[in-house]
């Protein structure tokens, strides 16, 4: 009887590794400019890191402009002959991270030699050929200047901490004007804060008023 059950047991891993394993498959949809749905699936990209959605790029002599939605872009033009996925881990966020491709072509290799995104050198080497040819070529987003997206997200998160954590009234600055939203109020959680734009923490409404913001729904 214990054999008989061991064998089971034995059986049930070999059967949930071959479906941990099994290639993703279905109707392909860009979330990203590395990331997409396959199927039911969602997928990160092995070995790239692209602009995050809404980050802008640009400098002194190139005009700001919205490299995310340019990455996204170009993921959607290579991905529309349809796509192939071999896994190669999961991340954190329970994501597969495969290696993609469409047409025979490596599709993590044609966004970092287009210069849409940059080798994700924290987690993997493969690509970095193809990011210093895109570098010296100035393709995609070395036409100017730009903050590496893993970067872009740390400081994002810092962004969004409040310098006390006593201080976590949230002033935001919109088409509306000047709006400071209180904990528990109806768009709180949803509102982020920009220092970049202005936008600040408060540690009272009193404080918020006082600098001029007005309280939402006012």
């Amino acid at each position: 009887m214990v054999r008989i059950v061991l064998i089971a047991l034995v059986l049930l891993g070999c059967a949930t590794a071959t479906g941990r394993d099994t290639p993703p498959s279905g109707d392909v949809r860009v979330v990203d400019g590395d990331t997409l749905h396959l199927g039911g699936t969602r997928i990160r990209l092995h070995g790239i890191d692209a602009p995050e959605a809404g980050q802008t790029c640009g400098g002194e002599r190139v005009a700001r402009w919205d490299c995310g939605a340019g990455a996204t872009a170009a993921l959607k033009q290579l991905v529309a002959g349809g796509v192939g996925c071999t896994p190669r881990d999961r991340d954190r966020y329970g994501r597969i991270v495969a290696v993609c491709r469409s047409g025979g072509r490596d599709i993590g290799a044609e966004m970092v030699a287009a210069g849409w995104a940059v080798a994700y050198r924290r987690y993997a080497t493969d690509y970095v050929i193809q990011e210093e040819n895109a570098r010296r070529s100035g393709a995609g987003l070395w036409r100017g200047t730009f903050i590496r997206p893993a970067e872009h997200r740390r400081g994002a998160r810092q962004a969004e901490a409040p310098p006390d954590a006593a201080c976590r009234i949230k002033g935001n600055i919109s088409e509306h004007g000047r709006i400071y939203h209180a904990v528990g109020t109806r768009w709180y959680r949803l509102t982020r804060i920009s220092r970049e734009k202005g936008e600040r923490w408060f540690c009272s409404e009193a404080r918020a008023r006082a600098a001029g913001w007005r309280a939402a729904g006012s």
